[in-house]
């Protein structure tokens, strides 16, 4: 291989592990799943509270950021294998912390448990839900929370379905006893599909979601400059402005 070909080869891999397009740009390319009222397109645009704040942080730092809606399997193995570079939004757990870079944490919300209205229980510690069959989104991080709560109460089944939905539906066909989900997912899932007999129990954990950067496949350097740029922005006030457009409760600095 002449030398100046080999020179264009190394730039070129060197621009697919840092993040940089061959114009000499930065970019950071981001996965997200339909995860409303988080995360949706309209029009064919990925849209929502987190791709409002990447894309105010993303023009501050003058990077490209592109963003794709996927399923969230694809999502996650597109950043697995680089192909993106972000993915959001997600919650903090032990085995993600090994292979991402958080971003702060963006807002607050919550996991609960829903049943149907004519289900007279108030929850107010795991057990109360022992012997139930509960539907969940999986694998995620919510589905991992639930497998926390069957290892310590032992008498609960798990019915994993691949998306939101399924699980809802069958909530309220009473195809199973009770539904783990993020409230504000749940809730919005209940006005899309129109459902009138499910209930919120009430909140079972609070958990912050952020932004995850592969370590794998993102500088260092770049993930800091964007985390950075989201401080500045959320001590100027900005994160917040954008998070009551939505009626979401922004995260405190950590």
């Amino acid at each position: 291989m002449k030398v100046k070909e080999a020179f264009y080869l190394a730039a070129a891999l060197s621009a697919v592990f840092l993040g940089v397009g061959f114009a000499g740009e930065a970019e950071l390319k981001f996965n997200t799943q339909d995860f409303a009222p988080f995360n949706y397109e309209v029009n064919g645009v990925v849209s929502g509270p987190a791709a409002d704040i990447i894309r105010r942080i993303c023009g501050e730092m003058k990077i490209n950021c592109p963003m794709h809606l996927l399923p969230w399997r694809r999502a996650q193995d597109e950043v697995a294998n680089g192909t993106a570079q972000g993915l959001f939004v997600i919650g903090w757990n032990e085995e993600r912390a090994k292979i991402f870079y958080f971003s702060p944490p963006i807002l607050n919300t919550e996991y609960g448990f829903f049943v149907r209205d004519n289900n007279p229980l108030k929850f107010k510690q795991n057990s109360d839900v022992r012997g139930y069959t509960v539907g969940v989104f999986g694998p995620s991080n919510t589905a991992t929370a639930l497998e926390k709560i069957k290892a310590e109460i032992k008498d609960l089944t798990i019915d994993m379905t691949p998306d939101d939905e399924s699980a809802f539906k069958k909530l309220s066909l009473g195809r199973v006893d009770a539904v783990f989900s993020n409230k504000d997912v749940g809730n919005d899932m209940m006005r899309k599909l129109g459902i009138k007999n499910i209930r919120y129990l009430g909140r079972q954990q609070s958990l912050k979601y952020y932004i995850g950067f592969s370590q794998k496949f993102t500088d260092k350097k770049l993930v800091d400059q964007f985390n950075q740029t989201f401080q500045t922005l959320h001590k100027r006030g900005v994160i917040q402005e954008i998070l009551a457009k939505y009626h979401m409760e922004p995260a405190q600095l950590e």
